[in-house]
């Protein structure tokens, strides 16, 4: 069995007078690709900021093994006033842990736009690129700092078909890990069940802040054994198929 990279024990946080995740118990695992599934203000996005440390608990704890690095990316990614390219030697270059040289980082700048197939725009302005290259962007930007554990929240909900597919595509090109990279662990929030049944090896659904489901995919989409382990979780994908 993988070694566990990120813990919640017994982890609720409360935003204002709302409970955004209660009572959570959850145990991410080295190379798993966990999709989030629920509706609107079910807490996916606020479990994906709690275990990239921007919630904290307000009861329990967030437990990360040691040397684990993550990354994060949001649904629109906010792009600097920079090329393509030094949108991501940046972030290299302020990553303390690199001690990287602004030539070296702009190297490995120019490597993960290669990465994602943005060679050819790294000189552009970023903030003039479409919606899906401003989203591989990110995906470049994040998978250049050598993360473990890779954070998306609905990194896909507002593309267009194509560029929908080109970032599924590089989800599970990260997470299959090629034989230049270590696999990447993905936890991601998605409203799309076709792309969850795609790519996940685990679903967790969550409602009002609780986990109902924590399934392996194949089981989670096996109708009649979801209706039995979690009707509410059942229901919700009736919901999303009808």
């Amino acid at each position: 069995m993988n070694a566990v990279q990120i813990a919640l024990d017994a982890v609720s946080v409360q935003l204002g007078a709302q409970w955004a995740l209660k009572d959570v118990n959850l145990r991410i695992a080295a190379g798993e690709r966990v999709a989030l599934v629920g509706s609107n203000g079910s807490g996916k996005s606020s479990l994906l900021r709690t275990l990239h440390g921007l919630l904290a608990p307000t009861q329990g704890q967030v437990i990360q093994a040691p040397g684990v690095r993550q990354a994060m990316l949001f649904q629109r990614p906010h792009m600097l006033r920079l090329s393509a390219l030094n949108n991501v030697a940046l972030g290299l270059l302020l990553d303390r842990s690199l001690a990287l040289r602004w030539r070296a980082a702009q190297a490995l700048a120019l490597q993960a736009l290669q990465r994602v197939g943005l060679q050819a725009v790294a000189g552009q302005s970023a903030r003039q690129l479409s919606g899906g290259q401003q989203q591989r962007l990110a995906l470049a930007r994040a998978w250049a700092r050598q993360p473990d554990v890779l954070l998306l929240d609905e990194p896909t909900a507002s593309l267009d078909p194509h560029a929908k597919r080109d970032v599924e595509v590089l989800m599970a090109d990260f997470a299959a890990g090629p034989a230049t990279d270590q696999p990447l662990t993905l936890v991601w929030a998605s409203h799309n069940l076709g792309q969850v049944k795609r790519l996940a090896t685990r679903v967790i659904y969550l409602e009002a802040g609780h986990v109902l489901a924590d399934m392996h995919a194949s089981d989670f989409f096996n109708a009649e054994l979801l209706s039995e382990c979690s009707p509410a979780a059942h229901a919700f994908v009736q919901g999303e198929l009808s």
